[in-house]
């Protein structure tokens, strides 16, 4: 990456103008000026053109980068190879999913025996732009129907389609607004599925989602007639799912009105007029049933245990004072899967991949050998295989499919990926930083061999930190687009993340949450100390509550970085609750109107009420969806207008707005090559770096 000769990134026009409004909000005694909740209203024609507006200053910013051509094209070179999933069994059926490289969306394909593979699928034909995905396929226990999600221009509203696989034609039961659902057939009568009600106040894409519902369709039927089992007013749960069992016994609920605690409720399918039973009330701990066999149910719980373990319970008395523990609590997180009646224990060990096999009775088989330090996916099959495929990848050894043989142990490679990448160039290596309290933070950092530490090497840190979700070694081609050409990649395994069970997550929440920034702060931190950057070089990242984390860094150490990345952010944290599912994040953080001192908290760090007037702020490209309605893209919309007219100095703060793209899940391969060039050429252009092979 050659320096070039031009002020790095400099920005020379004029940002569009944003209406100021006057609204005030009171919350315990402090007034709050909320001058951009205009933008809010996403249906209004001047929103409209205020997107218009803001995606044109950007373009044109964008199109005098003078190497974002050639990034595209070597993104474009390197993404074209072929792409398969992990494949599995349905009826007479083995399906696989495959992109033939540059395709918007993979094809679902299916084979009989040695014949040839046909398509079952192609979701590149369900609309002309690509922005159509499948969001899904459930296959009845035969494999003879199977019913599709599909998602429409990134939205998490869904419309279920129900197929014949024999003949692959579709029948007349096609439901309509579905949202954060599952399929579960019971048998092939009908299938249970969960919807909101459609917001009859504002839009549908960023209108309050408040009580789920959990139907059965049964074929042949209108939608409306559809049984409702679980939820509505006699049982107001904000998130709840349904499942039968693989041996068709049983159906299991479970009700949540956030995202972390559950109840859990079982079904006996034997009798229809058997009565649904509560296994676990209250929204204390998580559990879900993984597995069921002769009357027994095997359970994931972290009940006494912040790791999680695997207990079984007697479904005529499933009592959480009767529960035995199958797999104990150790040391660090676990997941399980099962498949050819073993239990497949997986847990990450300072955010790496361990696998081991039980049988149903707790006995430990075998710890299954990995390829190395990476995250391993899959173990799940029928329990009548004797086979299974799983997944392997870390940042540096592209995802690998490998065939596994339950009762040898034995794994072989089955699908090798076809990336051109020679992971002897690479390193990856795991280091552990101290956080401003003291304690340790895992972090990987991943770069061609022989950088030289000399604090001058664009690096790209990304971090999450929340919702126990666990950041794991993966492969991806947009970085290897970077790090050929001498950038540094670092992951840093924040608290508020699962990487080490409840009590890393607890410490990243409400009024911890200000945790998770530190430790974003102190990985930087790291970074510039031990000469892989420095303050010109580095760029920060990340997604959702990974742009929330970006906003709040920037706004509190605008000196650390050059460049930052906030994307899909919750960045309004007094009114986030207000919109979509917002309001079960409140675990996570906390509301404003929970209290004065939740309130003052939230406000402290809060991106969108922290822009300063007088700061320079580090070049800046905010990134959202106009459907995205996990989290609505007023939050860009609104922090985007607060930094554009805080801003003191000539660095760029741009929003680019994606239009007929959501959240991020079923986004159309063009999308995310023109996304990614974007984003690495405004990342090296306000660094004053070239792209050319190094």
């Amino acid at each position: 990456m050659a320096a070039s000769a031009q002020k790095p990134g400099a920005f020379k026009g004029s940002y569009p103008e944003t209406k100021m409004g006057t609204q005030v909000d009171e919350f315990f005694g402090t007034k709050v000026n909320d001058p951009y909740r205009w933008l809010e209203d996403d249906r209004s024609a001047e929103t409209a053109d205020w997107v218009k507006r803001q995606n044109d200053v950007t373009n044109a910013y964008l199109a005098q980068i003078p190497f974002r051509d050639n990034i595209k094209t070597r993104l474009t070179e390197l993404w074209n190879y072929e792409k398969y999933s992990a494949p599995f069994k349905e009826g007479g059926y083995t399906y696989f999913y495959k992109n033939d490289g540059l395709q918007n969306q993979s094809v679902l394909y299916r084979q009989k025996g040695s014949e040839a593979p046909e398509v079952f699928l192609d979701p590149n034909k369900f609309s002309k732009d690509g922005t159509t995905s499948l969001a899904g396929v459930d296959f009845t226990k035969d494999g003879s129907m199977c019913a599709f999600q599909i998602s429409e221009g990134g939205s998490d509203w869904r419309k279920v389609i129900v197929l014949d696989t024999r003949t692959k034609k579709r029948l007349d039961d096609t439901l309509m607004d579905v949202k954060f659902s599952g399929l579960s057939w019971r048998g092939n009568e009908g299938f249970y599925y969960s919807s909101y009600d459609k917001p009859k106040e504002g839009s549908a894409l960023s209108g309050k989602t408040q009580y789920h519902k959990l139907f059965f369709h049964k074929l042949g039927t209108a939608q409306s007639k559809d049984e409702l089992i679980f939820g509505g007013e006699a049982t107001p749960r904000r998130y709840i799912g349904g499942g039968v069992t693989e041996d068709q016994k049983f159906l299991v609920i479970t009700a949540a009105n956030a995202t972390y605690g559950n109840e859990l409720y079982i079904k006996d399918l034997s009798n229809p007029k058997n009565p649904i039973v509560p296994v676990v009330t209250g929204f204390e701990n998580e559990q879900d049933v993984v597995y069921a066999e002769n009357g027994m149910l095997y359970i994931v719980t972290n009940q006494n245990a912040p790791n999680r373990r695997l207990v079984i319970a007697d479904a005529k008395n499933p009592a959480v004072d009767t529960w035995k523990d199958v797999i104990p609590q150790s040391q660090f997180p676990l997941t399980v899967s099962t498949g050819g009646r073993k239990f497949f224990a997986q847990y990450i060990k300072h955010a790496v991949s361990e696998v081991y096999q039980y049988d149903l009775s707790g006995k430990m088989e075998r710890q299954i050998t990995l390829p190395g330090l990476g995250t391993a996916g899959g173990f799940s099959a029928k329990r009548e295989e004797n086979e299974l495929y799983y997944s392997f990848t870390s940042y540096v050894y592209p995802p690998t499919i490998f065939k596994y043989d339950i009762g040898s142990g034995k794994s072989e490679v089955y699908k090798k990926s076809g990336v051109k990448f020679d992971p002897s160039l690479y390193e990856s290596k795991q280091v552990f930083y101290v956080s401003e309290d003291g304690t340790t933070i895992p972090m990987i950092i991943t770069h061609k061999k022989g950088v030289q530490l000399d604090g001058k090497n664009p690096t790209m840190l990304y971090g999450y930190g929340g919702f126990n979700v666990s950041l794991t070694p993966a492969f991806s081609v947009s970085n290897l687009v970077f790090m050929e050409n001498g950038g540094v990649y670092a992951v840093a395994n924040l608290r508020g993340g699962g990487e080490y069970g409840d009590q890393w997550h607890t410490m990243g929440t409400k009024l911890n949450k200000q945790n998770v920034f530190n430790d974003f702060i102190a990985a930087a931190q790291y970074l510039v100390t031990e000469k892989y950057t420095s303050k010109d070089y580095l760029a920060i990242s990340g997604g959702s509550n990974g742009g929330l984390l970006v906003g709040a860094v920037m706004t509190q150490r605008p000196d650390l970085m050059r460049v930052a990345f906030p994307a899909v952010g919750v960045l309004d944290m007094l009114r986030y609750h207000k919109f979509t599912a917002g309001a079960g994040w409140a675990y996570d953080y906390g509301t404003a109107d929970d209290n004065k001192e939740m309130f003052d908290y939230l406000y402290k760090y809060s991106p969108v009420h922290n822009a300063r007037k007088g700061t320079c702020y580090p070049s800046t490209m905010v990134m959202t969806g106009d459907h995205d309605d996990r989290v609505v893209p007023a939050h860009s919309f609104k922090f985007a207008s607060a930094i554009q007219a805080a801003q003191s100095c000539d660095n760029p703060v741009l929003i680019r707005i994606e239009t007929k793209a959501g959240h991020g899940a079923g986004k159309p391969t063009s999308m995310i090559i023109e996304e990614q060039a974007d984003k690495w050429a405004f990342m090296l252009y306000n660094m004053g770096l070239g792209y050319g092979a190094k």
